[in-house]
């Protein structure tokens, strides 16, 4: 009976699996696809160079900023996404380091798992928006490295943050 039970279950978690995998987009269907969709792509292709990391003023823009315990990306960052998106997606052998952080309040260990939690938000709208999981890795600091020491509410905003750090641009 506990092998059948076993049987089941595996049967039921191949299935979901097979449920949440990426589907692929037949060339056939490409081709039939409305001209909107087409041109889409050919927009971003090509948008950036190497060098824009560093002067490209959307690319530039490499902190994502949170409310107090949450984990939401607020919507002033989604153009900041959008373009870092497209810039992966444009480069895939870049690499990028999320760095999660967080305010001191709160216990170290709810910190670190904050932290853990923003950097996930920011790996997930990059890769809705067409970046590979595979370029991204997620770090948590907690309230290990605060870019401001203050310890009012104006500090505090600062550091709950997730930093995107490039360790390989192309």
């Amino acid at each position: 009976m506990k092998f059948a039970v076993r049987i089941l279950f595996a049967t039921i978690l191949v299935a979901g699996m097979a449920a949440c995998a990426k589907k692929t987009v037949k060339p056939e269907q490409q081709e039939s696809a409305p001209p909107v969709a087409q041109t889409k792509p050919a927009d971003t292709s090509g948008k950036y160079k190497v060098g824009d990391l560093d002067s490209d003023s959307c690319l530039r823009q490499r902190v994502v900023y949170f409310d107090l315990d949450q984990t939401v990306i607020k919507s002033e960052f989604q153009a900041q996404i959008s373009c870092h998106a497209a810039y992966l997606r444009q480069f895939p052998n870049a690499r990028v380091t999320l760095e999660g952080n967080a305010d001191e309040r709160g216990t170290r260990e709810y910190n670190l798992g904050l932290g853990e939690r923003r950097g996930n938000a920011v790996q997930s709208a990059l890769s809705a928006a067409g970046a590979s999981y595979d370029q991204l890795t997620v770090v948590s600091y907690g309230e290990e490295r605060p870019v401001d020491r203050g310890h009012d509410e104006a500090a505090w905003a600062k550091n709950r943050r997730v930093e995107i750090v490039y360790t390989s641009a192309n």
